[in-house]
């Protein structure tokens, strides 16, 4: 423990003997934690996207007019034991004919001839959706199994809108699988860059303290004890950068949430602050790992010699 007080103070001593070099350091782990932090929350805008997308694609499945409703009701229950399942929505004939009102209401023509009907000319439906896209032609393909439909479901059914749409749900879960592998590929790309850059920073900071270490090891320090309170010094590099770091985007996240909530498409601030604990742990981890193996390896090249 003696050894272990002396090599934390040691660390702390030399991040205030280095001055302006230790503040650099600081600020090249501060970008690192920002892009950090960009991709978090840029993924978290990509997977609400992507999110909104998913919902507003289903599968309709219209029945004729007249169908039993205790028939189509079996049917929903059938369907909601599917795994691929989310939820499905059932709409009786009633609220059809509401709904095809309510949406063509500034449409005379139509509403007239409606009116001059005796009968409602729509039959119910159910809305089914799956839990993700590439799911729904498994869900299609159970409505042509006569044996995975309760009995006489099949004659009440008058068309699955599946087909229909087929072309447009496959581009869609092509676009969602594409921007998920880009995403985690300038993920990757972009973390590479950042700890390359944060590397050499803290090489050039053991660099001026080169001949410090060679003194150490001739008179016989061990290598933990010329080591640590580098690690030591590069995990404060990442204390003060993750504190920087979540100060600077308070003021950047507001902006985006007050001004850019109908580009994203969701208010960027409310979820920085809903998750601040989860990316404080984040960045902080992050920070005190990359500051403490840069300063590992970095320290490697004098400790051979």
């Amino acid at each position: 423990m003696t050894e272990l007080k002396r090599i934390i103070k040691a660390g702390f001593v030399n991040f205030s003997r280095s001055g302006i070099v230790s503040w650099a350091a600081v600020l090249v782990v501060t970008i690192t934690l920002s892009v950090i932090t960009t991709i978090i929350l840029l993924q978290a805008v990509l997977n609400f996207s992507l999110n909104e997308i998913k919902n507003k694609v289903d599968v309709t499945i219209y029945f004729t007019v007249g169908a039993q409703e205790d028939k189509i009701l079996s049917l929903k229950q059938s369907l909601e034991t599917l795994p691929e399942v989310a939820s499905v929505t059932y709409v009786s004939a009633g609220e059809a004919l509401q709904n095809f009102r309510d949406r063509h209401k500034d449409d005379y023509p139509t509403i007239q001839a409606l009116d001059e009907l005796k009968d409602n000319p729509l039959g119910a439906y159910l809305n089914v959706k799956a839990k993700e896209v590439s799911q729904y032609e498994s869900i299609a393909n159970f409505m042509k199994s006569d044996n995975a439909l309760v009995t006489g479901a099949s004659n009440i059914i008058d068309k699955v809108n599946y087909y229909q749409n087929k072309s447009i749900i496959d581009r869609l879960n092509s676009i969602i699988s594409g921007a998920q592998k880009l995403g985690f590929l300038t993920t990757l790309i972009l973390i590479i860059i950042s700890i390359i850059i944060t590397f050499n920073t803290l090489r050039l900071t053991i660099f001026i303290a080169k001949e410090e270490i060679g003194v150490m090891r001739l008179v016989g320090a061990s290598k933990m004890r010329v080591r640590g309170p580098f690690m030591v010094e590069g995990a404060i590099y990442g204390i003060i950068a993750t504190i920087i770091t979540l100060i600077i985007f308070l003021p950047i996240t507001a902006y985006l949430g007050h001004n850019m909530t109908n580009f994203l498409g969701m208010n960027i601030y409310d979820y920085y602050i809903s998750n601040l604990l989860q990316i404080l742990v984040i960045v902080l981890f992050s920070g005190i790992v990359l500051g403490m193996v840069s300063s590992f390896i970095a320290i490697r090249k004098y400790l051979n010699k």
